[in-house]
């Protein structure tokens, strides 16, 4: 077996080196670095990370406090979660109770999808856009009898992660319900596909803490503690914080 094959498995199968620092999601591991070689942490990063107790597991609203105290970004940055899970193909729906930050933008295709409330009114014309290459939306919600026509787009909305499904409810018969759901706060959470980590944003830097607290509490609730094996929480620029479960 040949040491890009033996580097690229151990990224997939096992948590990064520095158990600290925000694993990379799938779609960033091929940008930041090569199999084998991690890419070098920034001078900040390595002033940020002398606060912190690398030993030390917080209870949550601690460990919440603490990923606001290590950021480092000129912006208001968002508080992340970083799940390690006990086997990979786990996913579902969760509604977080103070959800912030980027407002999604829906296309709906289906009957009444112009009273549905989506930012987009799906037709054949944007499909043809799609096919074009044209893809300006975060989400996508179809009633069943449009899902022949999007897998014609596949190609497209697939890598994107954009394809309707009926386990995360972008398939359904009601789609004023799913389209109020996800505006409302309701998000996807899934491992990575080739390694059994979460990577979710829980809201931003600036919301209250006992509000980022309620929103980590409800997702690893909604995970259940049996699938959790380890949990860190992170500014969007800053070292990340283990969390104690004890306290979950």
């Amino acid at each position: 077996m040949g040491k890009t094959k033996i580097a690229t498995e151990k990224i997939a199968n096992t948590a990064p080196e520095d158990e600290h620092a925000a694993p990379p999601r799938d779609d960033q591991r091929k940008k930041t670095q090569k199999p084998g070689k991690a890419k070098p942490r920034s001078k900040k990063y390595q002033e940020k990370v002398l606060d912190l107790d690398r030993n030390k597991t917080y209870p949550i609203d601690e460990a919440i406090d603490m990923a606001k105290k290590l950021s480092y970004s000129k912006f208001t940055g968002s508080l992340e979660a970083h799940i390690n899970t006990v086997q990979t193909g786990i996913r579902g729906l969760v509604s977080l109770p103070f959800a912030s930050g980027k407002k999604l933008k829906i296309i709906a295709f289906g009957d009444k999808a112009e009273k549905s409330g989506a930012d987009i009114v799906g037709s054949d014309e944007v499909i043809e856009e799609i096919n074009k290459g044209k893809v300006n939306f975060d989400l996508v919600i179809t009633t069943p009898d449009w899902m022949p026509k999007l897998a014609k787009v596949a190609k497209y909305l697939g890598p994107k992660g954009l394809m309707p499904n009926p386990k995360n409810g972008t398939i359904t018969e009601d789609l004023k319900k799913a389209v109020e759901g996800f505006q409302s706060g309701k998000t996807e959470y899934k491992t990575e596909a080739k390694a059994p980590i979460i990577h979710l944003a829980l809201g931003k830097l600036n919301q209250p803490t006992e509000e980022l607290s309620a929103n980590i509490k409800t997702l690893l609730q909604t995970l259940g503690k049996t699938r959790i094996k380890k949990v860190s929480l992170s500014p969007t620029m800053g070292p990340s914080v283990k969390v104690d479960l004890a306290y979950i």
